[in-house]
């Protein structure tokens, strides 16, 4: 048996061998000839080598992953994603001096072979039996494209990316029979695009124009001489020559590059010697990847899209091929996202909210008529560090949100809405006590009754002992009096309220249904900011619900050309009559004029909207409406464990949280940017008699700051006391799937009851505790 030299190569003989096996086998391939899968030469070890003939005839070219651009509804950037950071060109926008250099020091003869380089082969055998070692290669840039072609199939996987690069005869064999087709298809000039095309260059840089991008800062087509030398240099070992980390290593291989364009005539000899004086002039920038990387704060509407994406069939049958397009990348997606808006909820969201603070906001601002989102943020950043995030606050979970947050009174103008709609005039008047246990039964759907435990009944209360009836539904809902609303809703039923909410979007944040429990008048169900602002968007559009929509159009670059593709539309109906929202919108119109919203007013601009607390102040809220935009802001710990008791948010202390008090005011500064400029369009509203039995609005009576305090303050327990009944069997109860519920103010509970993050707990649906 030959002998191994020392160095650990092969011997001359074993290198002659080998070439010999190498051209026997080039030349069959020339001749279309196929070998056996066993033979003299000893091609196929163990069966692990086809012969030539049943390797597939055909190799298409990948689809190369390119980074993807996201736009604002005007065509501004808001960020760039990728999976591999490569942008295609063509190659009159590659510089002449790239062509040559890659060429030079990769493939000099290029031109002058076809697929397979015998001569090169040769040169390779010679100089690595002269070195006692592999200190030549031979494959030409078709044959390293084939590879790199493999490589790109192989994605992320990394069992597919090393059967995609093992130095196997199995693999070399595949390698030289579709370079052979790749010759014959596409030509040189083809070849040769595809090859800087495709090819890493290090520093997370895929292609030429990502490389010069990165290194330079500039296109590839202005890369002069020694740029164009030392990105063809860093091909071969990217690591290796990589001129960030190791300058000097770099400028050798440049220099190289350099001398080996002078030897082949591609250069004068004095331009590649002046050339080698000069420094490596990087310029380098930064990666910029990924939606942390997105602009005004819009780094989680970032997210949304790509969840979008990743989530809707539109975008592929099958979980896998949506994240293949997405990976695949090479897409600019325009969205819906309104860089007016967005600026202006951020710069709310700073002024009102710090990052720092021991608790958060979110908001998100919907175009009624249309599902558009055109704003998203949030006062903790999206980022990895201390007070950032990568949660979404402002959406569901499912679309990477949280478990969401109760509502509190913003619930009730969907119980108003379904009483409306059932007939109800809103001049309804209840009693509405300061404090009263819950009615029962309550009918619920499905024929069954909600009842109370009638061994411990469950009491509500409203926010102050002042605040006692008859109401009726203006003033009940201007000083958003909880005993009136539950009270509605005994006398409706709960079905309506839940069906109503349904035809308005409104569903948990967590997937879970909506509990069938009085209590939700009082906004028991966690729920998030989107979810609520494109409800309260239907009251704007009277009564036309529209699913939310974040993409507006996409385009594909596919090689040299680019492609539509689908995508999600919003789909609007009627979730009310026109009469029913118009008397909401009323309603609603003077809890901010004369109730509990008047600090999130907009002057001489129409709006309406709804405060609410929740039980303990773990949440604050204020939703709210033009005609022409619907926002949502919510204020609490993401992690339901911080009280908004004694608290300073924004340099402002507080020694108790209102919807009013603090939401308010973050939706008003933020809907008067969003809208400036637009028109003051008016509500068509309905004419609701004022309360003649107490003397007038009461809600004029309270006034300013005060007034803003009263009776917003919520959240029944759901499924602590009462439950379900069917035929006298509860099916309730401390952890039912549904069932009533009280204020927390009325009674006593043991310590961290109400925060439970466990299993079963107080929300009666078997999942959790009181979460914000």
């Amino acid at each position: 048996m030959p002998k191994k030299r020392s160095g650990g190569g092969l011997s001359p003989i074993q290198q002659a061998a080998k070439f010999l096996g190498v051209s026997v086998l080039a030349g069959a391939v020339m001749a279309g000839i196929a070998l056996p899968a066993a033979g003299a030469l000893g091609l196929a070890a163990k069966g692990t080598v086809k012969s030539f003939d049943e390797i597939p005839a055909n190799l298409k070219s990948p689809q190369l992953s390119q980074r993807t651009t996201i736009l604002d509804n005007q065509g501004n950037q808001i960020a760039d994603v990728y999976s591999r950071d490569r942008t295609v060109v063509d190659l009159k926008d590659i510089s002449p001096y790239m062509q040559k250099a890659i060429v030079a020091i990769e493939d000099a003869r290029y031109y002058q072979h076809g697929a397979i380089d015998l001569k090169g082969v040769l040169r390779a055998l010679n100089k690595n039996a002269q070195e006692g070692g592999v200190a030549q290669g031979a494959s030409t840039l078709t044959q390293q494209l084939v590879k790199n072609y493999f490589i790109e199939e192989a994605g992320d996987d990394p069992t597919k990316v090393a059967q995609a690069t093992q130095q196997t005869l199995g693999r070399k064999i595949k390698e030289l029979k579709y370079a052979i087709q790749i010759e014959e298809k596409l030509g040189k000039k083809k070849i040769l695009e595809n090859y800087l095309n495709i090819t890493f260059f290090g520093e997370q840089a895929y292609g030429v124009e990502a490389a010069s991008q990165r290194y330079f800062s500039k296109h590839a087509k202005d890369l002069n001489l020694q740029e164009a030398a030392l990105l063809a240099g860093i091909v071969q070992s990217p690591s290796r020559y990589d001129p960030v980390n190791d300058e000097a290593e770099a400028t050798k291989r440049r220099n190289t590059v350099l001398q080996r364009m002078a030897d082949l005539g591609d250069i004068p000899q004095k331009e590649a010697d002046q050339a080698k004086e000069t420094p490596l002039g990087l310029h380098p920038s930064q990666p910029k990847n990924g939606c942390i990387t997105a602009v005004k704060g819009a780094g989680f509407f970032c997210d949304y899209v790509r969840d979008v994406v990743l989530n809707d069939p539109v975008f592929g049958k099958t979980k896998e091929s949506r994240a293949k397009l997405w990976n695949q990348g090479g897409l600019t997606i325009r969205t819906t996202l309104d860089p007016q808006a967005q600026q202006s909820v951020q710069a709310s969201i700073k002024t009102h909210v710090y990052k720092s603070d021991p608790v958060a906001t979110a908001a998100t601002i919907v175009e009624p008529g249309t599902g558009k989102i055109l704003a998203m943020g949030q006062s903790r950043p999206y980022g990895f560090g201390k007070d950032e995030t990568q949660i979404n606050l402002s959406v569901n979970s499912d679309m990477g949100g949280g478990a969401g947050y109760q509502s509190g009174s913003t619930f009730k103008p969907i119980v108003a809405a379904a009483a409306i709609e059932g007939g109800k005039p809103p001049t309804q008047q209840y009693s509405s006590p300061y404090q009263m246990p819950y009615p029962s039964p309550v009918q619920a759907c499905d024929g069954k009754l909600w009842r109370t435990d009638p061994n411990n009944p469950a009491k509500l209360s409203n926010e102050n002992a002042s605040e006692h009836g008859p109401y009726r539904m203006k003033e009940a809902t201007a000083k958003s009096v909880n005993t009136y609303y539950v009270q509605l809703i005994s006398d409706i039923g709960i079905c309506p309220v839940t069906d109503m909410a349904q035809r308005m979007g409104v569903q948990r944040a967590d997937g879970h249904k909506i509990e069938q429990a009085p209590s939700i008048a009082l906004g028991t169900q966690e729920v998030s900011p989107l979810t609520m602002a494109n409800a309260y968007a239907t009251f704007a559009s009277r009564g036309m619900y529209c699913t939310p929509v974040a993409i507006a159009s996409i385009t594909q670059k596919v090689g040299s050309e680019e492609k539509s593709l689908p995508v999600p539309k919003s789909t609007c109906s009627r979730a009310m009559s026109e009469k029913t929202a118009d008397t909401v919108s009323t309603l609603l119109k003077g809890v901010v004029e004369d109730g509990t919203g008047q600090e999130a007013g907009l002057g001489d601009r129409p709006s309406a909207g709804k405060t609410g607390t929740t039980d303990e102040r773990y949440a604050a809220w204020f939703v709210g409406y033009t005609p022409n935009m619907a926002g949502a802001v919510w204020v609490g710990d993401p992690q339901h464990k911080r009280k908004m008791i004694n608290i300073t948010i924004g340099g402002v202390p507080h020694d108790k949280v209102f919807g009013g008090e603090v939401p308010g005011p973050i939706w008003r500064d933020m809907m008067t940017g969003a809208l400036q400029g637009k028109p003051a369009q008016d509500f068509h509203l309905i004419n609701i008699p004022d309360d003649n039995n107490k003397g007038g609005d009461r809600g004029k009576g309270h006034g300013g700051k005060g007034g803003g305090k009263n009776g917003d303050s919520t959240g029944g327990i759901g499924g602590l006391i009462g439950g379900l009944t069917d035929g006298g069997t509860t099916a309730g109860g401390t952890t039912g799937d549904t069932g009533g519920g009280f204020p927390a103010p009325t009674i006593s509970l043991p310590g961290n009851f109400i925060q439970g993050q466990g299993n079963g707990g107080i929300n009666g649906n078997g999942n959790g505790g009181r979460r914000g």
